[in-house]
């Protein structure tokens, strides 16, 4: 039409979801839907203890299929830590994986995924490569309410080697199906709870203000934003309040689809870094990150900071651009107070390994790619000294 100008952006999503308390019930269902008999349901030890992982093997089993429990999955992946799921993997002929659990689980099952059918090593599979495929159909079932990685199409793994945090993007780590059962979240500990509401709430603004942000990712960041703003801190402060745990898992997955179909940029560049080096989990390392990164970008973004600030409840539509875009800098750093995000310092990292490492992080967050996308593009001199200035 005349005067109107549309961008033509490439959207992707799973081809099924399942959202609803109780929704892990069904996987056997949707398992057998998808023409899969023989999955590999990779999970981690925690939920092999408290047999969460064993009820889910019943699941599977009663519906008719042959799956396989592998439980050794780790916290920040690495790419010597998939040996094992590769070896079980082929052992049962594996025709499907199931990511169930964290962040950490599910990057593993999807790594496998793509590992199985091409072999090699992770780092053949990191950015800027795009990863289209073929691999083995994923079905994600998230238990944290945070990483978005049932919906996304991205794995992150730790090079065993050069401590690297890769990011390995493309359709290939997209799962096929996703199961959103808020109910998985209820136990979540307080501090799990905030590190991983904090990442989502990141998921949704980069999304927003990245330069391959888009109006479909938008609709679903706002809303994302907006939500986490009403329930984070009651998911944090009563971790059986069940509204504000469905609120928040359904917001993490809108945040990730918005992610996946836009972009991480700044916090996530430099985030992966300090999780590789010094074992911090990625979402609280975002949280570190996240108010000194907004206050370095948002004079370049003011319009879109706004926005989000709006969205949070932190701003109304009589605050100009500029004090809205400054109420959420104020905000957020208030967020991480509230649910008590330690600095690097206080977590106990020892400023002068922190102070050695720094040109090298400031290397790997340039390199990632991600920086590229933020609002304002940083030089390396520029995340150094954001770097120093988050230690504490």
């Amino acid at each position: 039409m005349k005067g109107m100008c549309f961008m033509i952006s490439p959207i992707a999503l799973p081809r099924l979801m399942r959202i609803g308390g109780g929704a892990a019930g069904q996987v056997g269902d949707v398992v057998a839907g998808l023409g899969l008999s023989r999955p590999l349901l990779v999970t981690d030890s925690f939920l092999v203890g408290n047999g969460s992982a064993a009820r889910l093997v019943d699941v599977l089993e009663k519906a008719g299929l042959t799956p396989r429990l592998f439980g050794e999955t780790v916290p920040d992946p690495t790419s010597d830590s998939l040996e094992a799921g590769v070896a079980a993997l082929t052992e049962h002929q594996a025709d499907s994986v199931i990511g169930f659990g964290g962040g950490s689980p599910m990057d593993t099952a999807k790594a496998l995924a793509i590992i199985g059918v091409h072999g090699g090593k992770m780092r053949d599979y990191k950015a800027p490569r795009n990863n289209t495929g073929p691999a083995l159909p994923i079905i994600a079932i998230p238990t944290t309410a945070g990483s978005g990685s049932e919906a996304t199409q991205f794995t992150v793994i730790t090079d065993s080697v050069s401590d690297e945090k890769m990011l390995c993007p493309g359709l290939a780590f997209l799962p096929t199906a996703a199961i959103i059962d808020f109910e998985l979240t209820v136990s979540m500990p307080p501090r799990l709870t905030a590190d991983t509401g904090v990442d989502a709430l990141t998921h949704a603004i980069e999304a927003y203000v990245s330069k391959k942000a888009n109006p479909f990712a938008d609709s679903l960041a706002l809303t994302a934003i907006g939500t986490i703003g009403r329930f984070l801190r009651r998911a944090y402060t009563d971790g059986g309040d069940k509204q504000a745990r469905e609120h928040m898992m359904l917001a993490a997955t809108q945040a990730g689809i918005a992610f996946s179909n836009s972009s991480v940029a700044l916090v996530h560049g430099m985030s992966r870094p300090i999780g590789a080096h010094f074992h911090v989990a990625h979402g609280l390392s975002n949280a570190m990150l996240f108010p000194a990164v907004t206050a370095f970008s948002v004079r370049a973004a003011e319009s879109r900071y706004a926005d989000c600030a709006r969205a949070l409840g932190v701003a109304g539509p009589a605050d100009d651009d500029r004090s809205a875009a400054d109420n959420l800098v104020g905000a957020l750093a208030e967020l991480c107070r509230d649910v008590a995000v330690p600095t690097p310092k206080a977590y106990g990292i020892d400023k002068g390994r922190w102070d050695e490492l720094i040109p090298l992080m400031a290397g790997q967050a340039l390199a990632s790619g991600s920086p590229n996308n933020n609002p304002l593009v940083p030089t390396d001199a520029e995340i150094r000294d954001l770097y120093a200035q988050i230690y504490g």
